[in-house]
């Protein structure tokens, strides 16, 4: 009896989904994570540096932290908390069983697509660390670990047919015209295969959504700030992004035109990422931007003035600063946030 077509096609995304499961770590990012957890004292800053952009060793650390018999199992949503409950020779086991390819030698499975997928996901989290500097209460930990995953559907693709991306997907297209293609040319995109892939994982339901949605039209807060770091990233790729779609998503987060201009000039430059606690800043975003206000010796009134807010309101933000950190004075609030990485 003849295969059906639709019998095919999901025979051919399940032994696509199998053979994800040999995606290999970048080198350099096994010889990073082995050199800080050899550090005297760890440094869960630098572990979770080198775990946060590669999908090899990234995924792995969810995938083993989600599957803990801890109160916490099937809820570990970003690299940072995954970090806090792998135990550092667990992360070298599995920093050592990971395969590896090495950028000068890229033959084989997945040895180009590790580099690239890398590179998009390196410029997707700058650029939600960029917004999450204008807009408050980001959970950039949780978006960070979606812009790792977000992509993993293309991958899935491109092992389950034969001419993906090239028969498929346009040149000079926009995001929103590739995924079209891919619905139009195979019955599914990318993100919804996604999506799919990351419940497989048994990863948490708010990963799944977002890596599901990242391209949807009906967008909520989340979706949205990594729908616009997605396009700020292939904009600094140079690929083609349609300004009318851009500015939607940005203004769907409170972001205006001018702030959106800014955003857009400065993803080009690399942003200089200073390291980083494994903790979360619990700090909103307008917190932030007080206290890095207060931290290059502005007064109230100059704060307020920038801010476009009353002094009494700075007071109000720096009296929260404080108690959430445990700070005395600016001086200590400022110390505290640069030595966890915050600043």
């Amino acid at each position: 009896m003849p295969t059906r077509p639709n019998e095919q096609h999901g025979r051919r995304l399940t032994a696509a989904f199998e053979a994800l499961e040999g995606f290999p770590a970048l080198a350099e990012s096994q010889t990073r994570l082995l050199a800080a957890l050899d550090a005297d004292p760890v440094d869960p800053s630098a572990i979770v540096a080198a775990l946060e952009s590669d999908l090899g060793l990234g995924l792995g650390v969810l995938r083993v932290a989600n599957r803990l018999d801890t109160g916490s199992a099937g809820r570990i949503s970003s690299i940072a908390a995954a970090v806090e409950v792998v135990t550092p020779p667990s992360l070298r086991v599995l920093a050592e069983r990971t395969r590896t390819v090495d950028y000068f030698d890229r033959a084989g499975s997945w040895g180009r697509e590790a580099d690239s997928h890398r590179r998009h996901v390196a410029a997707v989290q700058s650029a939600i660390h960029r917004i999450a500097a204008l807009v408050d209460d980001v959970d950039v930990d949780m978006l960070c670990a979606a812009a790792l995953l977000h992509d993993v559907g293309k991958l899935v693709l491109l092992h389950a047919h034969a001419g993906y991306p090239d028969r498929v997907l346009v040149r000079d297209a926009t995001p929103e015209e590739r995924i079209i293609a891919e619905r139009r040319e195979l019955g599914v995109d990318h993100a919804l295969v996604g999506g799919v892939l990351v419940r497989r994982w048994g990863l948490p339901r708010d990963l799944a959504r977002l890596v599901e949605r990242h391209h949807a039209e009906d967008l909520d807060r989340d979706v949205a700030i990594l729908r616009l770091a997605d396009l700020l990233a292939h904009h600094a790729h140079g690929d083609e992004i349609s300004p009318q779609v851009l500015m939607r998503v940005s203004r769907a987060i409170g972001i205006d035109a001018s702030p959106l201009r800014a955003l857009l000039y400065d993803q080009a430059v690399p942003m200089v990422r200073r390291s980083r606690s494994a903790l979360p800043c619990p700090l909103s975003g307008r917190e932030m931007e007080v206290l890095r206000r207060l931290a290059t010796g502005r007064v109230y009134k100059q704060i307020a003035g920038e801010l476009g807010l009353s002094t009494s309101t700075v007071r109000t933000h720096l009296h929260n600063i404080y108690g959430k950190l445990g700070a005395v004075d600016r001086a200590q609030a400022v110390l505290i946030a640069v030595e966890r990485g915050w600043l």
